[in-house]
């Protein structure tokens, strides 16, 4: 079960969503089409362990289909791979009426969610919780919410006023009281993710859809491992500029370059016990992706420049990487890593 789960990533990746990345890039939409082939292959369910009802994967099987759908399309896997943030918080909750009412269904893909819990890291956070008798009122602004349309289900996490926990809850992911606005944000890679800013006033999160409450030490310990899955897709990228430069006939260079990748990955796993090493990881991955990138667009030279040709599409998505999901430390490293300086 599990060795098939990756292998139908390899094959949606190439039959599926490789093919019709240049389209969802053109076009800013992506087909319902590839969440119902993502759903249908199960692999809305990966981040889910056995006890909960998922497939259990090792996380070296978790990276290698994130990092294989990334290679595909940048705008599905960026918007899909938020789901499984989601997915495993509402796994792990003590709220069991509410995992009990969710989780079977976002395993199959027949609930699909996203999360919007980078407004709580700031301090003070972005987004702030205030308790009320039953529940907890949020304010503030959340900046980039990805999959708006599409998801249907958002994890929203904020900090609470008073204590400084972070509490996290799930909203129906459409306009409703306490969601003041919703402006889309245009991009210019990844579009069709359907990224746009929330400002929220006084939206109310009852109990029973608390998903968690953590206090900060805690939610900040936990970042090393959705970073360490953020990590997947620049060197996503990474692998299908490799196979692209085999096939342009350019092989030391893409022998190269996936030895770099196979050397970062490593790392990566390795920082998943300490943030500093990962975070340098992150960055040295995040700039291998612009070079791989940058490599394929100079061995198909002028082509390149050309909409039609899958190397400036992927050229823009690894400068994509070096903002998703970022933190102020990954920020310093690559910009003392792309201009050879150090603090």
């Amino acid at each position: 079960m599990t060795s098939s789960l990756v292998e139908r990533a390899h094959e949606i990746a190439d039959t599926v969503l490789f093919p019709a990345a240049l389209a969802v890039d053109r076009t800013g939409h992506v087909p319902d089409s590839h969440w119902e082939t993502l759903a249908d292959a199960g692999l809305y369910g990966i981040a889910a362990p056995a006890e909960a009802g998922g497939p259990g994967l090792e996380l070296a099987q978790i990276v290698e289909i994130l990092e294989t759908l990334a290679g595909g399309c940048l705008a599905t896997a960026f918007t899909w791979v938020q789901h499984h943030g989601m997915l495993a918080a509402l796994a792990a909750s003590d709220n069991r009426a509410l995992r009990d009412a969710t989780v079977a269904d976002a395993i199959a893909g027949q609930i699909r969610g996203g999360v919007a819990y980078a407004a709580a890291v700031p301090v003070p956070p972005r987004l702030r919780a205030q308790r009320l008798a039953g529940g907890w009122r949020l304010s503030g602004h959340a900046p980039f919410v990805s999959g708006w349309g599409i998801i249907d289900v958002l994890q929203i996490s904020a900090g609470d006023v008073e204590t400084g926990d972070i509490v996290a809850g799930l909203v129906n992911a459409e306009v409703q009281p306490g969601i003041t606005a919703v402006t889309a944000q245009s991009l210019f890679v990844a579009d069709a993710s359907q990224t746009v800013a929330l400002e929220v006033d006084g939206l109310v999160i009852p109990d029973d859809r608390v998903v968690s409450r953590v206090s900060r030490a805690e939610f900040m310990a936990h970042q090393n491992f959705g970073s360490r899955l953020n990590a997947t897709l620049p060197i996503g990228l990474v692998g299908r500029c490799v196979r692209l430069l085999q096939d342009a006939g350019a092989t030391a260079a893409a022998d190269a370059l996936r030895g770099e990748a196979d050397a970062i990955r490593l790392r990566l796993d390795a920082g998943l016990a300490d943030g500093s090493t990962l975070l340098r990881a992150r960055a040295d991955g995040c700039a291998l992706a612009t070079r791989a990138a940058g490599t394929l667009v100079a061995a198909h030279g002028g082509p390149s420049l050309l909409r039609s040709d899958p190397a400036q599409l992927l050229a823009r998505s690894a400068l994509f990487t070096l903002v998703a999901a970022s933190r102020p430390e990954l920020k310093r490293a690559l910009i003392n890593h792309l201009s050879h300086t150090e603090e």
